[in-house]
């Protein structure tokens, strides 16, 4: 069984996140989506409303798919995740030159650690590239609207995370 992992804080879920998804599901029987704590990072959203969103907007693409899609929820390594869900493929979304710099780095780590795991890059979709869960919760905040950006769901969380 091929089982990959995608890690990342999905502070929210957005469509760039489940673009990837939806492509990496194409290669691979399950698709762990690891959804890291990182209590650095200060979250707009606490872990469990994360999960709770990505897990509905995964169900569906699980159906669509045909690929199991689980969402795990971790703290510790990035490594030491994957082998804790049996992944043998790291899966990484890239938009723009500087995630490559950042994910250059944390292959080089991880590649240190266990050579054993591969990292697959996916390119997001053109009209994806400019999403990213920073400012689209920064355009909420000042009262933009980021509909296109996140599912329905994820848009009415981040309203009512807002007060509105």
């Amino acid at each position: 069984m091929r089982i990959g992992l995608y890690p990342g804080t999905f502070d929210p879920i957005t469509y760039g996140h489940t673009d990837i998804i939806k492509r990496a599901s194409a290669f691979l029987d399950k698709l762990v989506i690891g959804v890291a704590i990182n209590r650095d990072k200060g979250p707009m959203f606490d872990l469990e409303e994360r999960v709770a969103m990505i897990e509905n907007e995964v169900t569906a693409l699980s159906a669509q798919t045909g690929t199991e899609i689980v969402v795990h929820p971790f703290e510790n390594l990035l490594i030491d995740c994957a082998h804790d869900v049996g992944a043998r493929v790291i899966v990484r979304g890239l938009r723009a030159v500087a995630d490559f710099e950042y994910e250059f780095q944390m292959v080089g780590m991880n590649r240190a650690l266990d050579d054993s795991v591969e990292t697959v890059f996916l390119m997001a979709d053109a009209r994806r590239q400019a999403i990213a869960s920073k400012l689209v919760k920064e355009i909420a905040r000042l009262g933009g609207d980021v509909s296109k950006f996140v599912p329905p769901a994820v848009n009415d969380r981040l309203m009512e995370k807002l007060g509105r």
